[in-house]
């Protein structure tokens, strides 16, 4: 078996190299053989320096997560970072690729850093529920400053190598080849006999910083980070470097990660963690994904518009259609209104804002789509329509060309059907906001092809966006699941609650948004046109609730028009209760019969969540989710289900799915059909299995 860390000599300088595909994860191998390796280094008496590197495409991007939840093994990592930090040899590490969580806190355990410039370094243990545990908040402010700190353990963001530079954790940046660099970079350092830079013996940068420095960062992620554990015990550790001595403050650190570590959300946030990755891998069969040089979008509203903007942001030209010169017109306006906003925050140079609108070319022409590797549809929601333009793209584009459809909830075999090509036409279902939202739903159809859904997850990896997988049918995964828990906050509403107790109730649980300021944000009329098209096969005797297609009659479609479930004032998004509403409300209880009672904040989530996870189980069992991962990964990012309950069916697993089945069966008999426990569900509730066992 190949050795994990390999020590060799060039010339004067000793090279440590860990070699631990995929990404140089430190596992306890690995751990051991940097101590073996660095003994080797120390006993060599031709090694003036030592340089740290990794092989393959990256130094090192952190911990093995597979070890959390296992009993420590040694050497822990805070001891190997001791070791190397006491190094009598000056001691180099050599960055590309990324320098993550314990591999950034490696790192500084060396004397100094150098790094490719296209390098990145962080520490992105917030994301899964965790603080940097081998001494990384103490170490980090003592080189950089406490605010600097703040902002990249608590932002969880890797920081480019430039500005790692800029902010002192790197003390060179190279080009050309890495390991040549190093070691003129260490033969430099021995040769003007610079001393042996130790970060954890340095305290100026953590002297007499006032509480307020603390206070300040724990306001600006207050809303964010509403619910989550991590973010503030990160600033809780970062705040030990500055009240206690560095040995202290690793045992405070230390004691912080632990509690973290314990915690359920931890155990959620690595769920997803992984989910993500599984959500990433096709299914069988595997087939190459066609290049992406142009690509089209049909539709300049408010999602063409922010599709188109994804492109261009991803350095893809792109083709911005549309029927007459007023709406092409307006959809550009108000996608320079947003690079504008965006540049005014600092988010976005000048220049750059200029290179990304030049990449969006408008025409009113299909005859400009003749070269596109990729066209995205995203016009009116009615299949006619979509029909429609379907059968010019297929006349309009080369055949090769891949023809994808915004749609969220219609047929794409019927969309398919349209075209001479069903193999390369797939469902691309973005989010709104569509330059923002990281989910992307990629829906295959009965013909669709596997090269041609390896394209659309190659588009979401360009885009930075999470691509999911998914089957046909009404809604797919996410919209499908959102019916049934947008019903049951309605029926409350009738039987007794208002629309902001509801909502106040699933936001204090954790929730974005409650599903009536979700709907009035998406805009009311979006649904109203889906429950129409769906009245036809609605079973006669399946309870439905009206109240929303009421307010909709009245032109209330939500913030866009002022007025929906709440009201807003002109420029602020506030929803603010209605009276209006809510004798719409009073009126359909008495139309009812029904006597309004008090609904409780127990009450309300079990309902709303319940239905997600009875639904959850039809979608997995029909196949329309290939995992109860790919499902939770699909709430997460694209219905703002808090990351820290890891998801519907996740959560489910933590609550106990006999717990769940034994609600869904007290809410069925209490109302009725709609709410009979899906198979899948009573199945694994009655052999005590876990959708995580799937």
């Amino acid at each position: 078996m190949a050795e994990l860390v390999e020590y060799r000599r060039e010339a004067g300088v000793g090279v440590i190299t860990v070699d631990n595909p995929p990404v140089n994860a430190l596992g306890q191998a690995v751990r051991q053989g940097l101590l073996d390796a660095l003994d080797r280094g120390l006993a060599d008496p031709q090694a003036a320096a030592l340089v740290l590197r990794g092989a393959g495409r990256t130094f090192m991007a952190g911990a093995d997560i597979r070890e959390f939840g296992k009993p420590p093994a040694s050497p822990g990592l805070g001891a190997v970072i001791a070791r190397y930090e006491a190094s009598p040899k000056p001691l180099i590490a050599a960055i590309h690729g990324t320098a993550l969580g314990g591999g950034l806190e490696t790192a500084l355990a060396c004397h100094y850093r150098c790094a490719l410039r296209s390098a990145r370094v962080g520490f992105p243990e917030v994301k899964l529920g965790l603080l940097p545990g081998a001494g990384g908040t103490q170490r980090l402010p003592r080189l950089i400053g406490v605010e600097a700190a703040l902002e990249i353990i608590v932002g969880g963001e890797p920081v480019p190598a430039p500005r790692a530079l800029e902010l002192g954790i790197l003390d060179e940046l190279l080009d050309g080849e890495l390991l040549a660099g190093a070691i003129a970079f260490a033969e430099r350092i021995v040769a003007e006999r610079r001393p042996l830079r130790v970060i954890a013996h340095d305290d100026r940068r953590v002297r007499a910083v006032p509480p307020a420095v603390f206070e300040a960062a724990q306001r600006r992620i207050a809303r964010r980070a509403r619910g989550f554990l991590a973010p503030w015990k990160c600033i809780e550790a970062v705040q030990a470097a500055t009240t206690l001595p560095f040995a202290a403050g690793l045992e405070r650190e230390r004691a912080l990660f632990l509690e973290c570590l314990a915690s359920p959300q931890s155990r959620a946030q690595i769920h997803v963690f992984f989910a993500e990755r599984e959500a990433a891998k096709l299914p069988e069969p595997a087939a190459p994904a066609r290049p992406i040089r142009r690509a089209a979008v049909i539709g300049a509203g408010t999602m063409g518009g922010g599709i188109a903007m994804s492109l261009a942001n991803a350095g893809i030209p792109v083709t911005l259609l549309e029927v007459d010169r007023a709406a092409l017109d307006r959809g550009l306006a108000v996608v320079r209104r947003n690079y504008a906003a965006t540049a005014a925050k600092g988010r976005l140079a000048p220049a750059e804002m200029e290179a990304r609108l030049g990449r969006i070319r408008p025409t009113l022409s299909y005859d400009d789509l003749a070269d596109v590797d990729l066209v995205i549809e995203a016009v009116f929601e009615e299949l006619p329509v979509k029909q429609a333009v379907f059968r010019r793209l297929d006349a309009a584009t080369g055949a090769g060309a891949v023809l994808a459809t915004n749609t969220s909830t219609l047929d794409i075999d019927a969309i398919a059907g349209a075209t001479g090509r069903p193999a390369q036409v797939v469902g691309t279902h973005f989010f709104s906001p569509a330059n923002v939202m990281r989910l992307l739903e990629i829906v295959r159809g009965a013909a669709t092809a596997p090269e041609t859904v390896a394209t659309a997850m190659g588009l979401a990896r360009a885009l930075g966006k999470v691509g999911v997988v998914v089957g046909n049918c009404d809604g797919f995964v996410g919209n499908r699941m959102l019916a049934p828990y947008l019903r049951e906050a309605e029926c409350m509403v009738e039987e007794g609650a208002l629309p902001q107790d509801v909502d106040r109730a699933l936001e204090a649980w954790g929730l974005a948004m409650g599903p009536f300021t979700m709907s009035d944000m998406a805009g009311l009329d979006v649904g109203w046109r889906i429950r129409r098209r769906q009245a036809a096969a609605r079973p006669a005797e399946q309870r439905y609730p009206p109240l929303a297609d009421r307010l909709c009659e009245r032109g209330r479609f939500g913030l866009k028009t002022g007025a929906g479930w709440y009201r807003y004032e002109p420029g602020d998004r506030t929803p603010v209760p209605d009276p209006e509403v809510e004798r719409l409300i009073l009126d359909r209880s008495r139309e009812l019969g029904l006597e309004r009672r008090p609904i409780g904040e127990e009450e309300i989530r079990e309902r709303c969540l319940y239905a997600l996870v009875n639904e959850g189980a039809r979608v997995l069992a029909e196949g329309i989710a290939r995992r109860p991962g790919d499902i939770d990964v699909v709430y997460v990012h694209g219905y703002g289900f808090p990351a820290y309950r890891g998801g519907p069916m996740f959560w489910a697993d933590e609550v106990g799915l006999a717990r769940v089945h034994d609600g869904i069966r007290r809410l069925h008999d209490r109302h009725g059909p709609v709410w009979a426990p899906a198979p899948l569900l009573e199945e694994l509730a009655r052999s005590g299995r876990r959708f995580g066992d799937l």
